[in-house]
Parts: structure tokens; sequence; C-alpha cells
């Protein structure tokens, strides 16, 4: 009996990745589909054997352990000497036996894998939503063979081991005796024909990996993190198999003068003191363009202006969410002599006294002093 690490070329410290490499190197220079030579058919199934083993946990422990991945040394000792699994392993060879035999062969038309993608936006694509085109690298089905996988010309040949039923027969050793144990063909992997000369295209596989675009539409209201469903977009299936879905990942990057919170907007504008003390009207550029907004006399820090309407549309629902501004009176630090004479005058008609140049509530010795000085 051949070592298993040996058939695969591995050491027997290997990792399961290291593992399920080696099996598919092995497996593109030994498959019949690809080498048709009797040899190659027998090393295929002594390699497709020893992948089976060290792949599971459990059936590699107990080779490692006993040398048999059924978890016996030999025929000796108990119900577990035959074919090392007790009662469990007889009622499922037995059920591998008797579900086999009406098992047809397999399929090889699969059904694609789902992809996800990323799709970067800007805010402005998020609030009123946008067509993008995306540049996807996937599978899809080989235009030279329509997804036969065969060259054209050529068709696929009933597998002279299996003759085309994709299952065969081996004999087991049970405590009740030998019995016929039924598992899926390896020189046709269960599929009951072999493909002798296959696509040169996509070498057998019946699709190619091209980058195709996709034009997306992004609908208003998406946020980070929204998910885009596409049906049938993601990656064709082998052996012309369909589609599988696409899924896009909404990723909006920041802007440098809007933030958002939930379908609303939100921005700062600074306003000069005396502007926010006497009133004024600015102008604002927004996502609609420019908006004129009015702020009363004596608006303070912490204002919020609203503006209806024009926030984020809403994903689900109708309109639109408001623009918050907040307002932020800001003091002057570098001031003219004439400015601080302005202000100080400003100070002294609103009863305010002004120490190291901050102006201060004037207190009761402060005015008495100021009272006897006009005597």
């Amino acid at each position: 009996m051949s070592d298993h690490y040996e058939t695969l070329g591995v050491s027997r410290d290997a990792s399961t990745e290291e593992i399920r490499r080696a099996y598919r190197k092995l497996a593109r220079t030994h498959h019949p589909d690809v080498n048709p030579s009797p040899e190659a058919a027998e090393q295929f199934k002594r390699i497709s054997h020893a992948y089976e083993v060290l792949s599971d946990e459990d059936k590699r422990r107990s080779y490692d352990t006993t040398g048999n991945e059924n978890g016996s040394a030999g025929f000796g000792g108990g119900f577990g000497g035959f074919g090392g699994g007790g009662f469990a392993d007889i009622f499922e060879t037995f059920m591998s036996a008797a579900g086999g035999a009406g098992r047809g062969p397999a399929s090889r038309t699969r059904r694609g894998q789902d992809a996800l993608v990323t799709a970067q936006i800007d805010l402005k694509d998020a609030v009123f939503g946008s067509e993008q085109t995306l540049h996807l690298d996937t599978a899809v089905r080989c235009e030279r063979c329509e997804g036969s996988c065969c060259e054209p010309g050529t068709d696929p040949e009933t597998c002279e081991t299996c003759h085309g039923r994709g299952m065969v027969q081996r004999p087991m050793r049970s405590m009740l005796g030998t019995v016929m144990a039924t598992e899926a063909c390896p020189a046709c992997r269960g599929f009951g024909t072999v493909i002798p000369t296959p696509c040169t295209e996509c070498s057998g596989q019946g699709r190619v990996r091209t980058e195709r675009p996709l034009t997306l539409r992004i609908p208003a209201g998406v946020d980070d993190g929204t998910r885009i469903h596409l049906a049938g977009r993601g990656e064709a299936g082998p052996a012309g198999g369909p589609n599988g879905d696409l899924f896009v990942e909404i990723a909006v990057r920041p802007d440098p003068v809007f933030r958002r919170e939930g379908d609303h907007l939100a921005t700062t504008v600074t306003v000069p003191m005396a502007a926010a003390a006497l009133g004024t009207s600015i102008t604002l550029d927004t996502l609609d363009g420019k908006q004129s907004v009015t702020l009363e006399p004596g608006t303070q820090s912490g204002h919020v202006e609203t503006l209806h309407g024009l926030g984020v549309g809403r994903l689900r629902g109708s309109g639109r969410g408001d623009l918050k501004v907040d307002v932020v009176v800001t003091t002057p630090t570098d001031i003219t002599g004439e400015e601080r004479e302005l202000l100080t005058r400003l100070a002294e008609i609103r009863g305010e006294d002004v120490v190291h140049g901050a102006p201060q509530q004037r207190g009761v010795f402060a005015r008495l002093r100021e009272n006897l000085k006009n005597l």
C-alpha cells in the first residue's frame, strides 16, 4: 500500500492548504480528461484517494496513528476490525450500495459562484443617485465551445470504466462478509463521460476569466455598507451552468464640506461677531447649487438653520431630508488700535468694563469711582 503523503509529494506535517495545492497540481497532470493513458487513470485514482484521506481531519488523524484512515490497524479484534468503523460504517456501506445504485451520472453543469465587489462613490451620488461603470474580473461562458467544454467539432465520450453510469462498485469486507460499495467513478469523477479533446480556450472548463464592464444604477439614499443585489450577474458556472449573483457594496467617500446624519446633511459656517450681532445674509454652496441663508440679529454660536428638502434622497420612500447649517460666531483676535477703541466704546455704552482688553460687567465700586470723577 502506497503512502498517501508520498503520493501527493508532501511532508507529514504539511498544512491543509499545502495538501490542497499539491492535489490540484497533480490532478491537472493525471486527470483522464487531460491524460487518457491507463497509467494516468490509475495514478489519478491514487492521488484522489490520498487527498480524500489527508484533507479530512478525522481520517488523517486515524491514518497518522494506525496507518489506516478508518481508524483500525488490521482486521483483528472486535466489531471495529471489519472496515474500522463498527456498525456505523457497515450501515453506511449498505446505504451507499443501495442508494448509489439508483443514482445516475452527475452533471458537469453547475451554478456559478456569487461575487462581491465594492463601488466607491461620492456623497453627491448617494444624495441624488447615479450610474457608474464597474470593471469586473470574473468568469464568463467560453465563446469558443459555448460552455460545452469540448473543442468545437468534438463531443464527450462515454467513460469506459463505469460505462456511462458515473458510479462503480468495489468489494468491501465487513463483519457480515464481503459487500459491494458504490462510489463515484474515479476515471470520470462521476460524470459518466470523459472529454478526450478539451476546448483549447477554456481548458475544458466551459468558462474563462476576463474583465467585463457593468453599468450599475445607484439609487438615491445609499450609504456606507449598502449592498445592491444583482441576480444572475455573478460568475458563469462550469460547463455552461447559470451565473451566480453579484453583490455590490457601496463605499461613500468623505465629503470636505458636508457630513451625513441619516437622511439629513449637515455643514458648519462661521460668522463674524459683528455680522452675527447685526444680522446678515450668507450665500452657501450646497449640492443643489447656491442657496441664501438669512441670520437674524443676535445669532449665537450653536444656532442651527434648517434648509428643508436639501438633504439625502430617501432610499425607501419619497422626498429628501434637510440640510442643517450649524452657525459658529467668531471673535476677532488680531485687532487694530481703531478697532480696539470702537470695541471699548461699545463696551462702555453697554455698561461693560474692559480689563486687560476683555469686557466685563461693571461692579458697584467701578460705577462709584466714575461718579466721583464727574463731581
